[in-house]
């Protein structure tokens, strides 16, 4: 993906009030944040933030967090949740990686979408199901560890699935091509397009007890 660079955007990310300052401040306390106990749904890589922000919507009862590592990405979803009052969504500027050393056992879902694939094989560790992550999520989910993952790579879907097996995750639902499912999904931008040109959309749902 290029990225454009956005004019004052660490300024317009600091000063929103949908963006969580300092949040390891916060670790082991985010039930406190929210002021409720309800389930936390997290979106690891959420670009300009279509899916978060329609989840939150059709479920008031769960709270969302979208990490983005990039300060111009998070803008163009910080416009879009401009003049709205959704007291169950917030975001993060960070890097997933230092996601161990901002939550303690409270998310209840990881959701993975369309996560960069990083195809070469000296980048495998890049990628967000790897054997390099998964041990950080480990770290920040309440009980059972709930992955939800959508892609159009297919290299990116087969290493996953291996992946995650191989860490003792179970895969509960698969699908080959969503769209033509029953599964009710929030759309992501990618999504949206993909869909429009008639490209396959991988998913699955992996839970590890």
């Amino acid at each position: 993906m290029r990225l454009r660079n956005v004019k004052n955007a660490k300024e317009i990310v600091e000063n929103n009030e949908y963006v969580i300052k300092n949040p390891e401040e916060y670790k082991g306390k985010y039930s406190k944040f929210f002021n409720n106990k309800n389930p936390i749904h997290l979106e690891i890589g959420m670009g300009k933030g279509n899916f978060i922000l329609d989840m939150a919507l059709k479920n008031p009862d769960i709270n969302f967090i979208g990490i983005e590592r990039y300060e111009s990405v998070l803008v163009r979803a910080l416009e879009k949740v401009a003049d709205k009052e959704i007291p169950n969504l917030k975001f993060m500027c960070i890097d997933a990686i230092n996601l161990g050393e901002i939550f303690d056992h409270e998310i209840d879902c990881i959701y993975l979408n369309f996560s960069d694939p990083w195809p070469k094989k000296r980048h495998a560790k890049r990628r967000l199901t790897s054997n390099v992550f998964l041990p950080i999520y480990d770290k920040v989910f309440k009980g059972d560890c709930l992955i939800v993952q959508k892609t159009d790579n297919v290299g990116l879907f087969e290493s996953s699935i291996v992946s995650l097996s191989n860490y003792g995750y179970v895969i509960e639902d698969i699908s080959l091509d969503l769209a033509n499912t029953d599964i009710e999904t929030s759309l992501t931008e990618y999504e949206a397009k993909f869909r429009s040109q008639g490209i396959k959309i991988n998913y699955l749902v992996a839970r590890k007890k």
